[in-house]
Order: C-alpha cells, then structure tokens, then sequence
C-alpha cells in the first residue's frame, strides 16, 4: 500500500487547502485520474493521481490545509473490502482526534494545533516547516525555533523565514475559505504573494540573459489573413496560435531551451510542455502548461488555447497543466506595447516573450515599407545555454515565420 501527499504545483506552492474529494475508499483509480480538488494561490486546481489502484483510506478532510508533502490518502494494489457506510455518502459521527497520528495538519488559527509528531514529508526536524522554508533557512544560518510560523498549524513558511528580524512576529494563519477573493476559489492577494515569491526566487538564483528579435510578420499575417477568409469563426486562427508553433518547432534546433534545472542538474525534456502566461480577469497571472504542443498542429493549438483560457479563468486546471510545464511563452497581443523581458519561472530555463504585432517600417526587396513586425525576446538561463544559442533560437522562430504554410 503507497501513501498519495500532497503534490507541489509550482515552485511558489508550500500548502494547499483540500477542497473536495472526487474518490471514496474502495474506488479504482488509475494513473491520471482526477481525485480531489486542492486550493492554492492560483485558484482551485484538480489533482491528478500519478499511479493506479484502488482508494484504500481518505487521510485528510476537505477544509484542511496542508503542508506539500503531507498524506492524502492511502492507495492500495488490489481490491479493498469497504463497509457500506463508507461507501455511501451518508452522514458519519465525527471521529475522535487522533494526536499521536502525524498524518493530519489541521488549518486552524491557533498555533497551538501542531502535530505532536512532524510530518515525515514535510519536516525533518523538531520544527514543522515547509520544505522551502527549511532550505532559504539552512542558506541564511538561521535557527527555525525562532521562527513564528504563519502557515497551517502554525508551519513555519518561506514568507516567515524572509521576513525581517524584526517583523518576525505571530501571524494568525486563515482558512483559505475565509479571505477576500476576486471571485470563488480564487484569491488575488495570496497569488500576487505567489507570483512574488516566485520571482524574487527566481532573479536571486537564476542568471539571466536577455535578447530581443524584431521579425517580419507581414508573410504570416497575409496567410492568416487568406486561411481565415474561408473558415467560420469559431474555426479562424489567431496570430498567437503561430507564434506558439513557430517557438514549439524552433526548440528542435536548440532543445537545450528546452527543459528543468533541479537539485544542482538540467534535465532536457524531450516533449514540450509550453507554459502560457494568461492574465486573470483583476488582475494576477497563471501559466498552464499545455502538454505535448509539439504534437499538435496550428488548429490543435489555437482549440487548446480556447480551452486553457477559458478553464484558468474558470478555476479548472489539472496539477499536471500547473506543474510540468518546460517552457513559457508570454504574448502581449495586439493591445501591448512593443516587447516584454520576462523571469523565468523556476525550475524552468528560458522564457519567449511577443509584443504586440505593429505597422512598422522595414526594409523589404530593396524599398522601405510599412509592414507587420513584432519583437520577440528570449530570457534565458546562463547555467545551460548562452547568447549564441539564444540568438539562433529567436533566429529559427524567424525563418518558420517567414513560411506560415509550412506550420
């Protein structure tokens, strides 16, 4: 029998609030499926379970808040005999605590309700902290008994360990369920610390180098123009849709692009998880990673945009959309300015930004012309490719512009 924790969604995430099982004990489940859904900073995410097997014991309740790497559930090999009041959805007695049992963190706002014992998953210490918290701890020398945790059962954070000397004071942890939110199962405030965290992290540990491109779009938005005249609306492509598949192809000829730079080694990935960064409605940003885009041709592309954007802002991403991505792409659209320097999202490598597309004037067969140009930039991570290969991959992006038909 194997134990289900609770999964990392991002390098940002260090606790998530179960919001819903969509298993009982009993239920055969396999590699892939959806079991619960978790609460974090991006919103309400479906979890996806990484093996089959048959649900043997729920060890956590929905409301709870817990630590990454905190028990869920317990998964058998085979089938398990359940009572019938487990079964059915029936209402049960509420069980006695248990406080000798390490398995459950309740998000309570009195930091007294620590486990007697920590989570072998999350702690390996007398303290309970994030798995974060311990490392940026380790860097900075500093004791965590001396640290007032603001996190579920009063864990200690990686906000808590970064705040300074004298701003370390308690801070009452609130339920998720309890905080202003912009819209349901969604709070802005916690995913601009989100996306703080993230970023900070990443310009203090990731060296990065920059580059930008201008390319002639005109060829690409005269074919998109020709394609679209025959097609229904709900068929027509957008120029993004391009742009994804020129960047997704032009990795092939710089994989190293490619990838995910963890415990001190990159790790090239041969499929292309592209991560697109999709504002919110209010404000905040996500990138879900839309799987395998090398497989997928322009109309798969622009039918999985539709999709992701729709599903980000309707809070119905699946954990393996939030965490595998290789790559980001962030597109401004037409109502952007000129060009973006993006930050790599650990513990990716690189990130391709688009401006929004513009009249410009440029040089084309010997005369100057107003045509359709765009400036692509690349940030990129010095610790596994340098300026001359990032200057080919925003070269090839160029050249497969140039031959729309052949996307």
């Amino acid at each position: 029998m194997s134990t289900f924790t609770m999964p990392s969604l991002g390098a940002d995430m260090e606790a998530g609030t179960l919001v819903e099982w969509l298993v009982k004990p009993g239920d055969k489940v396999t590699r892939g499926d959806t079991v619960a859904v978790v609460e974090t900073q991006k919103g309400a995410i479906e979890i996806e379970i990484f093996e089959s097997g048959v649900i043997g014991e729920l060890l956590a309740e929905p409301g709870q808040t817990l630590l990454v790497g905190a028990p869920l559930a317990r998964l058998g090999d085979q089938e398990i005999n359940v009572p019938a009041a487990a079964a059915e959805p029936e209402p049960q007695p509420e069980p006695q605590p248990e406080p000798e049992d390490p398995r459950r963190v309740q998000a309570s706002a009195v930091p007294a309700a620590v486990p007697t014992k920590p989570m072998p998953a999350a702690t390996t210490g007398t303290v309970l902290a994030s798995p974060a918290a311990r490392a940026r701890a380790a860097e900075l020398g500093l004791a965590l008994d001396g640290v007032v945790g603001s996190g579920p059962g009063g864990a200690v954070l990686l906000a808590d360990v970064e705040r300074p000397e004298q701003a370390r004071q308690a801070v009452t942890f609130e339920p998720a369920t309890d905080r202003p939110r912009g819209k349901p199962g969604l709070d802005l405030s916690e995913m601009r610390r989100a996306i703080a965290t993230a970023m900070s992290r990443s310009k203090r540990d990731i060296p990065h180098y920059y580059l930008s491109h201008e390319i002639d779009l005109q060829s690409a938005q005269d074919w998109l123009t020709d394609t679209n005249a025959v097609r229904t609306p709900d068929q027509r492509l957008l120029m993004g849709a391009m742009l994804i598949r020129a960047t997704v192809k032009a990795l092939a000829k710089v994989p190293e692009l490619n990838g995910r730079f963890e415990t001190d080694s990159f790790a090239p990935s041969g499929p292309v998880h592209c991560g697109l960064a999709i504002a919110m409605r209010g404000g905040g940003l996500i990138a879900p990673a839309m799987l395998d885009a090398q497989e997928k041709g322009l109309d798969a592309i622009m039918e999985a945009m539709r999709d992701m954007v729709a599903r980000t802002r309707t809070g119905l991403l699946r954990n393996s959309e939030i965490t595998q991505g290789t790559i980001t792409i962030s597109s401004l659209g037409e109502s952007g300015v000129d060009a973006l320097f993006g930050v790599i999202y650990p513990p990716q490598v690189a990130l391709v930004g688009f401006g929004a597309p513009r009249p410009r004037s440029m040089v084309h067969d010997g005369a100057v012309q107003p045509r359709i140009a765009v400036t692509a930039t690349l940030a990129a991570d010095h610790r596994v490719s340098d300026g001359r290969r990032g200057a080919l991959f925003l070269a090839e992006i160029d050249r497969l512009l140039q031959e729309p038909e052949a996307l």
